[in-house]
């Protein structure tokens, strides 16, 4: 398991660029709320730490985490945002309706990727139980919301520096 190496919070600010001059648009699932809201936090105020301003940032819900993707699309085609964090969380139950979500919303995501000139940034939480979501939400694992802010962030730095 890829947390039990690291923690999803971790990482060398020193390496960090400014987040001064870019945009965000965070999109947030509805479902399972307490772990979406932990998530948002996490990214919102790594995103503060690294140089973003508030007014740089744009939060929208959808209500699920399969809509991620069309929230995703609407926000990069209706902001200036530089970058789009997608923040959802899919527990297994007992029917596959979990994997028919995940397939969903991790190929769309890709495909956003593909079809927009910014990224998009997977921050969707895909576990067993609730404990296990805990515990990459803010818990022992760190938080997911972290991890996609500081991808946002070095993959907006990177699009920026292959710019003429």
């Amino acid at each position: 398991m890829a947390t039990s190496l690291k923690n999803l919070s971790d990482y060398d600010k020193s390496k960090m660029p400014s987040a001064a001059n870019m945009k965000f648009g965070i999109v947030v699932s509805e479902w399972n709320e307490e772990i979406t809201e932990a998530l948002y936090e996490g990214a919102y105020n790594t995103l503060i730490e690294n140089g973003a301003k508030a007014d740089n940032i744009v939060k929208k819900y959808v209500p699920g985490t399969f809509e991620l993707t069309m929230g995703g699309k609407l926000l990069a085609e209706n902001t200036d945002v530089d970058a789009v964090i997608c923040l959802g969380c899919v527990i297994q139950g007992d029917t596959p309706h979990f994997d028919f979500v995940c397939n969903g919303v991790t190929q769309g995501i890709t495909q956003l990727n593909l079809d927009y000139n910014i990224p998009f940034i997977f921050g969707v939480i895909t576990t067993l139980n609730m404990q296990q979501a805990k515990d990459r939400a803010g818990g022992v694992h760190g938080n997911k919301g972290d991890e996609g802010a500081i991808t946002a962030i070095k993959m907006v730095e990177m699009a920026c520096s292959l710019k003429k």
